[in-house]
């Protein structure tokens, strides 16, 4: 009888271990698309140190200077919302996903 009782809280918990994998693999996911996010906003951020805009009769002075991280990050976003990215989100989210089974 004891057996029997095991078997069915084990076939009632395995959909929900099958599921918390899945949550995890898809949070593990959006962890990697984030970090690839933040990474190449990073990249642009110092590519555009150099560009001096504020000079002339249409530089943005501060504002444009407070705006432009916003700007760089909306980019980093349009970068890795292509299809396969910059390919780190894939590598990040393997690497967690490893790093779960140990």
């Amino acid at each position: 009888m004891n057996v029997d009782t095991t078997s069915a809280q084990l076939a009632v918990s395995a959909p929900a271990a099958v599921n918390a994998h899945a949550a995890s693999a898809q949070q593990a996911q959006a962890v990697g698309k984030q970090f690839e996010t933040m990474f190449v906003s990073q990249m642009l951020q110092h590519m555009f140190e150099g560009i001096k805009t504020e000079e002339g009769p249409f530089g943005g002075g501060h504002a444009e200077a407070m705006f432009r991280p916003m700007l760089l990050e909306e980019y980093a976003k349009m970068i890795t919302n292509r299809p396969g990215g910059i390919g780190l989100a894939d590598q990040v989210t393997r690497t967690l996903l490893q790093n779960q089974e140990v």
